[in-house]
């Protein structure tokens, strides 16, 4: 365990993945980032992915930081074009990771659309349980993001890795020790979850963590609960009406979370590996703020880390 620098826990940022992506990386490794995800949205096809590793290699050379995953995010569990491709990325992604110098592939778990998380299961079975022997093969571990992305219990179409019933579920269709989690406290936040005693209690299932936060409004949800509009007016018959959100997806640093204690328990759980922060939420440091709300993020970060790491006297 490298405790230089707290590199025992780096703090990163995600990257949507790409062949445009080591001159991103370029870009904006001045800052300090000390790791990078890079991100697929439903397809890798047509990535030359040993040009890609190579040129993302020759931007990180003497600079100590690291891709901490690739992630591949779609439905690989239904039987759509598109979802065959991600499916497609999944595998890929498997056979890749060596290049990158990286151990971990994340993503969503994909849904059968339309029906209840259970109903999902076998399906799950069928498609992951020849992917994690597989991805052990080749010593990569299979990290699910816990994103709802709009779906219930009984009702959506990406993900059922939202719900800690859920990974008892999927872990227990799935017993490989190379499937896990890609956690953040912001998505069980905005369902008004605590996120800290299932931190503890899920730690030595979290792989990978996404860096981004979350404020609630109790406020509103004690006036309009939780089924509002999710905007802030709408117009109708030539009338406004406000419905305030009761919820803001944050970067770390402006939203509720104590990444403090967040660390401090991954911590004492023995987690080694990266938060990387996922951008492109936040309502306020967003457009042109964009990346002065990563940066901020990634010094909050870094001291609730610890800030600088100060040896020991001998």
């Amino acid at each position: 365990m490298n405790y230089t620098n707290h590199q025992d826990i780096r703090i990163g940022t995600l990257v949507s993945a790409g062949q445009d992506s080591p001159n991103y990386i370029k870009q904006i490794l001045p800052h300090g980032f000390e790791s990078f995800s890079l991100t697929f949205w439903q397809t890798t096809e047509g990535v030359d992915w040993q040009r890609l590793a190579d040129e993302v290699a020759q931007v990180l050379d003497g600079t100590g930081a690291v891709i901490s995953s690739l992630g591949v995010f779609g439905n690989p569990l239904e039987n759509e074009e598109l979802d065959l491709k991600t499916l497609k990325g999944f595998e890929d992604a498997i056979e890749n990771a060596h290049l990158f110098n990286t151990d971990i592939v994340a993503g969503f778990t994909g849904r059968i659309r339309g029906k209840a998380i259970h109903e999902s299961i076998p399906r799950f079975k069928e498609i992951w349980q020849p992917l994690a022997d597989r991805a052990a093969d080749k010593n990569v571990r299979i990290a699910f993001e816990n994103c709802d992305m709009g779906g219930t219990w009984s009702d959506g179409d990406w993900n059922i890795a939202h719900n800690p019933t859920a990974w008892e579920m999927m872990f227990d269709a799935v017993k490989n020790d190379n499937m896990g989690l890609e956690w953040e406290p912001c998505h069980q936040m905005v369902s008004l979850m605590d996120p800290m005693p299932q931190l503890r209690e899920w730690t030595s299932k979290i792989f990978h963590v996404h860096g981004k936060d979350a404020t609630i409004h109790w406020d509103v949800v004690r006036k309009y609960g939780v089924h509002s509009s999710g905007h802030d007016d709408i117009a109708l018959e030539g009338k406004a009406f406000k419905v305030p959100p009761f919820a803001y997806h944050r970067t770390p640093g402006f939203g509720d979370s104590d990444w403090t204690a967040i660390i401090s328990d991954l911590r004492m759980a023995g987690f080694t590996g990266s938060i990387d922060i996922e951008g492109w939420h936040d309502p306020v440091y967003s457009n042109e703020l964009e990346m002065t709300g990563q940066v901020k993020s990634l010094n909050y970060l870094k001291e609730c880390r610890g800030g600088t790491y100060i040896p020991n006297p001998a």
